[in-house]
C-alpha cells in the first residue's frame, strides 16, 4: 500500500497513517481518546484532509417549567439576585470532628457499626485489646466500650429524625367475647416525614444529582427524552395545576414525594416474623442516586400487621379493618407534609441554597398485592384502568379518584364490586391530601410485573408446561434436566449468579430471576418451537428497553414494536394448549400501560420495587439479625437511627473537605501501598482470591481498561521462557509485530524487545453503563480474567469486545476475542499493556434468538486458532458467549469451566446486561 492510499489519523496535527480502519481505531484509542467513554470526536466517513478542529456536539435543549422554577432564596424566603452564592452550611472548623474526638474515632465507629456490623461483645473485646496494646505508650483505645461508641453516635444532631409511636385499634366499643383482633391495640412506629424530607434536601452528598424544577428534555432532533422523575409528564402537569391554584408558589421548587411499602419476612423458622416498612424518597433526586442506595430512600414507618385466628382469614369485617387501618395509618403519618402542599416551606437544598418548596404526592412503589390494598380494587382487576379481569388483553378507560367517587355515589356495593372492581369500604389515604390520586400514583414495577411476573412466573413456567404436555413424564423430566445442565454450563461472567444445578431450588429472589433472564434463551433452543424461542426473545427485548435509565421517542417506538411482536408470538402458548384460557393476567396486562407510564414517571428503573427490596436488607433484615430477637423492633429502630446519623456525618465531613468523596482512608495511610514497582508482585493464588468482579464506580472518570495492580510472580520475566511455559511459541513474534504497528515501522523491520515482561491474571474495564448497576455518574467497573486456575477448577479465559471500526454499528464494528494472556513490557521507557487474544469470526445474526453467532477463527494451515497481540486500549469490556448447544443432550463432563473450549459456535449474549444489549445489535 502506497503512502497516498493509507488512512490518515483524524486528529489535528497527528501525522500518522494506517493500513486499515481497525489499525487507525487502535491508534486513536491508545494515543488520543478512549472510546469506552462518550467522545466528541466524529469518526465519520474519511475526509480528504485531516480535521482542523473537533466538531462541536449539539446536545439538544432543556425546557424548564416557567412558574415553579426553584429560585434560590434566603432563610426567610426572600428571593436572591441571580448568581448569588449560598450561605455556608456551618461555622465548624475543618478539624472539628464533633461529636467525635478525631477522624480516627469516626472511621473506627463507621467501620465497626456500619461496615462490619460487629457485635457489642466483640467491640468490647476489641477495645480491651486495643487499650492493652496502647497502654505501654500512654495512649488509649478510641472507645471504652460499645456503650461509649453508641453514646457518641447518639449525641450527633445531624441526621436526627427520631422515631415516634402511634397507637390505634378498633374504633367501636368491643365486648369481651369479640375476636382478639378487635381487642388488640396496634402500634405504628414512624418518623416525621417533613423532617425526613428536610434532612434529605439538606444532604450535600446529593449536590449535582438533583433537579430544582420539572423540565422537558429534547435531543438534537427535537425528540423528547424521559429519564428522571422531573423529566416526566406528571411532575410538569402537577406544577401547572399548582401554579394556577396557588400563585404564591411561583418561583418555588417543586418537591415530588415518592412512597413505597412492602411486607418482608425476616425469619420463617422462628415463627414467621414479618414487618411492613414504608419508605420515602423525593423525585428531585436523579434515578441513579436512588438506584445506587445512597441513603436516598429512607424508612419512615413500620406499619401494623393485624393478626387473627385462622377462622377470620376470610372474614370480610377483618379484611375491611386491615385495609382501613393501613390507609388511616399512612394518612396520619403524612399529615405534617400537608401544609407544605399548599403553601411553600423554606428548605435548604443539596447545593447549599435555600428555596421555597412545595410538596406533592406523586408516586407509590408497590407490588400487585400492595397495589390492590392501596387503590381499593378487587383482586384480579387492574389498578390503572377499568379493564375487566376476563379481558385484560388491552387497556381500558383510566381509573381516577374522581371517577371512583362518582361511581360510589351512583351505584350499590355489589355492582361496584362485580362490574367495576371497586371495594367501596376503602377510602384511600390520598383523599386527605390535595392533588393526590392513588391510581395515578401507582408507578411501574419492573421487578414484580416484568422480571418475576411475566418472565419467571409466566414464560418460564409455560415452557415447562409445554414440555410436560408434549412429552411423557420421563421424557419431559429428561429435557428439563438437560436444560438445567445447559444453564449450569454457561461460562462465567463478572457478577453473573451461578446456577450449578440449573433452576432446581425452592426460593427464588429477584436477583435469581434477573440472572435466569440472562442465560435462559440459548438453553431452550431445540426443545421448544421456534415461535416460542422468538416469543421469549421479543419479551426480553421489550424488558431490556423498559429497564434503560433514559428513553426517548425512538426507544418508545422500539418498545412498542418489540411488545407487539411479543403479543403476536405469545399465541404459540395458546395454540399448543399451554394457555387454553388466554392471557388475561394482571402482570401480562400491565405491560400495555408501560408506554404511558414511562411518559408519566420517567425511566421505570428509577421507581422499581427492587430499590425498596434492597432497602429491606439494610433497614429491616440486617438490623433484625443484630437484635436479640426479643421485641426486636425497638432495637431495629435504634440501629436505623445510628446508621442515618453516621451517613449524615460522613456527608458533612466530605462537604467540609475533611474526607475525600469516596470515603477512602486518610491520605496519611497512602504509604501502605507505596512501591517502586508500579505493579507490585503477588502470586497466582492471591490474584485468584480477588473476587471483586464488578460493581459501580462513583468517581467521575473516563472509561478505560487497565491491568491488575499486581503482576504474578509465578512467570518468567523474559519472552522466550514465558512463551515456553505457557506453550505460546509465537508470543515474541506477535508482540514484535504489535510493537512495530504501534511505532509505525515499515517493511520487515522488527523492534528488539529487551525489557522484562510482567504477567497479570486480570484487567479492569471501566465504562459508561447507566442502565446497569452503576455509580451516580453512570460508570461501571468489571474485571476481565485470564488465569490458569479459577477456584481450583481449571483455567478461566474471559472473552472481550475489541473495537475494530467505530464507523460500523453494533457487532459489525466490534470483534470478539478470548484473552489468553495479559502482560506488559517497556520499550524505551514507554510501558505497553497488552493482551494476547484468540479471535472469533462472525457467522451471522440468528433470527430466532436475535443474537449474533460467532465461531473460533482457526488458521487454515493446521488446527490452530488465529491469535494476535493488541494494546489494552483496544478492549472495550467483557463479552459473554454461550454455546450453541444444538439438538444433542449435553455430556455430563461439560461444565462452565470448559464450555468455551468445546463447541463449534457460540451466541454473543446480548442479554448479559443492558450495556451489552445496547451494543450487540
Amino acid at each position: 500500500m502506497s503512502l497516498s492510499e493509507r488512512l490518515p489519523c483524524l486528529y489535528p496535527r497527528c501525522p500518522l497513517t494506517f493500513k486499515s480502519r481497525h489499525g487507525r481505531t487502535y491508534h486513536i484509542r491508545n494515543a488520543h481518546v478512549n472510546s469506552n467513554a462518550q467522545s466528541e470526536l466524529n469518526l465519520g466517513p474519511d475526509l480528504p484532509e485531516p480535521l482542523t478542529q473537533q466538531p462541536k456536539q449539539h446536545r439538544g435543549q432543556r425546557i424548564e417549567h416557567p412558574y415553579l422554577t426553584g429560585l434560590p432564596c434566603d432563610a426567610n424566603g426572600k428571593f436572591l439576585p441571580s448568581g448569588a452564592q449560598p450561605t455556608p452550611r456551618a461555622n465548624a472548623t475543618p478539624d472539628n470532628w464533633s461529636p467525635f474526638e478525631s477522624e480516627v474515632q469516626f472511621l473506627v465507629a463507621d467501620l465497626l457499626y456500619r461496615r462490619v456490623e460487629m457485635s457489642a461483645s466483640n467491640i468490647d473485646t476489641l477495645m480491651e485489646l486495643w487499650e492493652t496494646s496502647l497502654g505501654i505508650f500512654g495512649a488509649s483505645a478510641p472507645f471504652q466500650s460499645h456503650r461509649h461508641m453508641h453514646a457518641v453516635i447518639d449525641s450527633a444532631s445531624l441526621g436526627d429524625a427520631p422515631w415516634r409511636c402511634l397507637v390505634t385499634g378498633f374504633s367501636e366499643d368491643v365486648s369481651r367475647n369479640a375476636p382478639t383482633w378487635k381487642q388488640m391495640a396496634y402500634e405504628v412506629w414512624y418518623r416525621d416525614p417533613d423532617e425526613v424530607v428536610r434532612l434529605t434536601l439538606d444532604n450535600p452528598d446529593f449536590s449535582g444529582q438533583f433537579d430544582v424544577c420539572p423540565y422537558i428534555e429534547l435531543d438534537v432532533n427535537d425528540k423528547r427524552r424521559w429519564a428522571n422523575v422531573m423529566s416526566a409528564n406528571i411532575a410538569w402537569n402537577h406544577c401547572d395545576a399548582i401554579a394556577v391554584s396557588h400563585t404564591d408558589t411561583h418561583g418555588a421548587m417543586y418537591c415530588p414525594i415518592i412512597l413505597g411499602s412492602d411486607k418482608t419476612t425476616v425469619s420463617v423458622a422462628t415463627g414467621h416474623v414479618e414487618y411492613h416498612p414504608m419508605y420515602l424518597s423525593i423525585g428531585n433526586l436523579h434515578n441513579s442516586v436512588r438506584s445506587a442506595h445512597r441513603n436516598a430512600v429512607i424508612p419512615i414507618a413500620f406499619l401494623a400487621i393485624p393478626k387473627g385466628d385462622r377462622r377470620y382469614d376470610d372474614d370480610p369485617e377483618f379484611r375491611k379493618f386491615k385495609r382501613q387501618l393501613f390507609h388511616a395509618s399512612i394518612s396520619a403519618i403524612l399529615q405534617t407534609l400537608r401544609p407544605g402542599m399548599t403553601s411553600p416551606v423554606i428548605r435548604r437544598c443539596p447545593d447549599g441554597h435555600y428555596r421555597r418548596v412545595i410538596y406533592d404526592l406523586v408516586a407509590f412503589i408497590a407490588d400487585y398485592p400492595e397495589q390492590v390494598m392501596l387503590t381499593g380494587i378487587v383482586q384480579g382487576w387492574c389498578p390503572k384502568c377499568a379493564a375487566s379481569p376476563k379481558d385484560l388483553n388491552t387497556a381500558s378507560r383510566p381509573r381516577t379518584t374522581a371517577l371512583t367517587d362518582q361511581l360510589v355515589r351512583l351505584l350499590d356495593s355489589k355492582t361496584l364490586w362485580d362490574r367495576y372492581g371497586i371495594d367501596d369500604d376503602i377510602i384511600p389515604f390520598t383523599a386527605d391530601f390535595p392533588r393526590a390520586d392513588i391510581h395515578e400514583m401507582i408507578s411501574p414495577d419492573l421487578l414484580h410485573q416484568v422480571i418475576k411476573g411475566a418472565f419467571k412466573d409466566h414464560l418460564v413456567t409455560w415452557v415447562c408446561d409445554y414440555l410436560a404436555l408434549t412429552n411423557t413424564e420421563s421424557q419431559g423430566n429428561a429435557i428439563l434436566d438437560d436444560i438445567d445442565r445447559r444453564i449450569a454450563a454457561v461460562p462465567p461472567f463478572p457478577g453473573l449468579r451461578r446456577f450449578p444445578h440449573g433452576r432446581r431450588f425452592k426460593q427464588w429472589t429477584g436477583d435469581d430471576s434477573k440472572a435466569l433472564m440472562k442465560v435462559y434463551l440459548p438453553a431452550i433452543v431445540g426443545y421448544v418451537p421456534d415461535d416460542m424461542v422468538m416469543c421469549i426473545s421479543a419479551f426480553l427485548d421489550t424488558c431490556y428497553i423498559a429497564r434503560c435509565q433514559d428513553l426517548d421517542e425512538d426507544s418508545l417506538k422500539k418498545f412498542d414494536t418489540s411488545f407487539s411482536k411479543y403479543l403476536q408470538l405469545r399465541e404459540i402458548f395458546h395454540i399448543t394448549g399451554v394457555r387454553p384460557t388466554g392471557f388475561s393476567l394482571p402482570r401480562q396486562h400491565v405491560l400495555t400501560h408501560y408506554h404511558s407510564l414511562i411518559q408519566d414517571f420517567g425511566a421505570p428503573a428509577g421507581l422499581c420495587s427492587s430499590i425498596t427490596e434492597s432497602r429491606h436488607i439494610t433497614a429491616v433484615k440486617k438490623p433484625w439479625r443484630r437484635s436479640n430477637h426479643y421485641k426486636a423492633l425497638g432495637q431495629m429502630l435504634r440501629v436505623n437511627e445510628h446508621l442515618d446519623k453516621l451517613s449524615a456525618m460522613r456527608s458533612d465531613f466530605v462537604a467540609r473537605g475533611m474526607m475525600p468523596a469516596g470515603h477512602r482512608p486518610p491520605a496519611g495511610t497512602s504509604f501502605l501501598h507505596s512501591n517502586l514497582d508500579e505493579h507490585p508482585p503477588t502470586n497466582g493464588n492471591q490474584d485468584e482470591s480477588d473476587d471483586e468482579d464488578e460493581g459501580p464506580v462513583d468517581d467521575s472518570v473516563l472509561g478505560h481498561v487497565v491491568l491488575a495492580r499486581s503482576r504474578i510472580i509465578d512467570y518468567p520475566r523474559n519472552f522466550q521462557e514465558l512463551a515456553a511455559q505457557i506453550n505460546e511459541p509465537d508470543l515474541l513474534i506477535l508482540t514484535q509485530g504489535f510493537l512495530a504497528d504501534q511505532l509505525q515501522l515499515s517493511g520487515e523491520i522488527m523492534p528488539l524487545i529487551t525489557s522484562k515482561v510482567s504477567v497479570f491474571h486480570s484487567a479492569t474495564a471501566t465504562f459508561f453503563a447507566p442502565s446497569d448497576p452503576s455509580g451516580i455518574h453512570g460508570m461501571r467497573r468489571e474485571r476481565i480474567r485470564s488465569t490458569p486456575s479459577w477456584r481450583g477448577q481449571g483455567p478461566r479465559r474471559d472473552c472481550t469486545f475489541v473495537t475494530e471500526d467505530d464507523e460500523k454499528p453494533g457487532v459489525r464494528g466490534l470483534n470478539i476475542a478470548r484473552v489468553t494472556l495479559f502482560f506488559s513490557f517497556l520499550y524505551y521507557g514507554t510501558e505497553y499493556p497488552c493482551a494476547l487474544l484468540e479471535w472469533f469470526t462472525r457467522v451471522g445474526l440468528d433470527q430466532m434468538t436475535g443474537m449474533w453467532i460467532v465461531r473460533p477463527d482457526f488458521i487454515r494451515t493446521g488446527n490452530r486458532c488465529n491469535k494476535s497481540v493488541v494494546h489494552l486500549d483496544a478492549l472495550l469490556r467483557t463479552a459473554h458467549l454461550i454455546p450453541v448447544y444444538g439438538t444433542e443432550r449435553l455430556p455430563l463432563e461439560i461444565d462452565a469451566i470448559n464450555s468455551l473450549d468445546t463447541f463449534r459456535a457460540y451466541y454473543v449474549n446480548k442479554y448479559i446486561d443492558h450495556h451489552a444489549h445496547e451494543i450487540t445489535f
